[in-house]
């Protein structure tokens, strides 16, 4: 049998530990898989196979651990707004000739009647929030892109996050909501008829786990500032597993 040439997951998303995972099969199992987590969650869900966290220390940091390791192959499965990470990958790789595919989930696409307001940053956000006249907001943006809203004394704001904020930004009025998602249809529309939610303020993540939300919005007309995602390098791109897994077929043949 062939020696198993090393990849290098950048992980964190659902489609990264799926990739991890599919790998791990008998079936499958022609790779040393490392899946890599930025570990900015207290307890991180590990991956398949090997996992590593915490950060590279930038492109050169990123180069000398492909080399270490003798990565064959890297799959960027981050965040969608984990832009910093995918340009330093495609860097590192470029530099060393390492064969990178982008693993995205597609971004979402708003239905007749959505209410979308598109912003390009969190300032354009809290402007819209301004003019729509928006008093109780589900804030759903994740703990470290909290801050741009304490600007808002008029608003209270309901921050859902998977853990708590270190340390919680001084808002005028805010309730904090400790949760995990994925969050079903019914869930997501009793929590906006309880907290009376009249604006949704997120990320476009994409994905169908935490498109609820956006249903439920549309149905009781709350408007949604949505932010677009960064730019992302030029490279190769997958919308799912079976895309990466056909990718990497690929380059062990």
């Amino acid at each position: 049998m062939a020696e198993r040439q090393t990849l290098l997951i950048l992980g964190g998303t659902s489609e990264g530990y799926a990739l991890a995972e599919a790998l791990s099969a008998p079936t499958t199992a022609r790779w040393r898989v490392i899946s890599s987590l930025a570990g900015r969650t207290s307890s991180p869900r590990l991956a398949a196979g090997e996992t590593r966290i915490g950060g590279f220390g930038g492109v050169a940091g990123l180069i000398d651990y492909l080399r270490e390791q003798r990565i064959a192959a890297v799959i960027d499965a981050t965040h969608p707004f984990a832009a910093t990470m995918g340009w330093h990958a495609a860097e590192a790789c470029q530099a060393l000739g390492v064969p990178l595919l982008r693993l995205e989930r597609p971004a979402w696409q708003p239905e007749p009647g959505a209410g979308w307001h598109a912003v390009d940053d969190w300032e354009a956000a809290c402007a819209t929030l301004q003019q729509l006249g928006a008093r109780r907001v589900l804030l759903a943006v994740g703990r470290q892109d909290l801050q741009p809203f304490v600007g808002l004394p008029a608003v209270h704001f309901l921050i859902r996050c998977v853990s708590p904020p270190q340390p919680l930004p001084a808002f005028a009025q805010a309730e904090l909501l400790l949760a995990r998602g994925p969050f079903d249809l019914a869930s997501e529309r009793a929590l906006l008829d309880a907290h009376r939610i009249d604006a949704i303020v997120c990320k476009n993540s994409g994905g169908e786990a935490t498109a609820a939300k956006l249903v439920a919005a549309r149905e009781r007309g709350i408007p949604v500032v949505i932010r677009q995602r960064p730019q992302r390098p030029a490279l190769s791109s997958r919308a799912d597993v079976d895309g990466a897994l056909n990718w990497l077929a690929r380059r062990l043949d």
